[in-house]
């Protein structure tokens, strides 16, 4: 009873287009950055590392390396802040959360491209 009524008031603020991405993936999120009355897309790109909650309650967290130092953001799915997010590589996972890549540097953090054999 409480789901369903919880759902249906959640169903007006789902985005009705979803990008389509999974965990291993390198991909690019479009943010919309709202600095006094001037608004600008900026591009945060880096390695989906988690994916988790269903609805409005799904975020996904990104990783990347920024001078030496290891940045993580993690994005809410259905937030009217992000603009685009676009797959640029896809990698082989055997994990849902690749947690293990915080302890990595260097080449140790690449995964290995899945290629796309269809055509």
């Amino acid at each position: 009873m409480v789901s369903s009524l919880i759902s249906s008031v959640e169903k007006k603020y789902l985005k009705k287009k979803l990008p389509s991405f999974d965990i291993g993936e390198t991909v690019d999120v479009h943010v919309k950055i709202v600095e006094g009355s001037k608004e600008r897309v900026q591009i945060f790109n880096g390695t989906v590392i988690s994916r988790k909650g269903t609805g409005i309650n799904e975020v996904f967290t990104v990783r990347r390396i920024v001078n030496n130092e290891g940045v993580e953001r993690i994005f809410p799915v259905h937030s009217p802040s992000i603009v685009d997010i676009k797959v640029k590589r896809s990698g082989i996972v055997r994990r849902s959360k690749l947690y293990f890549l915080r302890d990595r540097t260097g080449k140790a953090v690449r995964l290995r491209e899945k290629w796309n054999t269809k055509q």
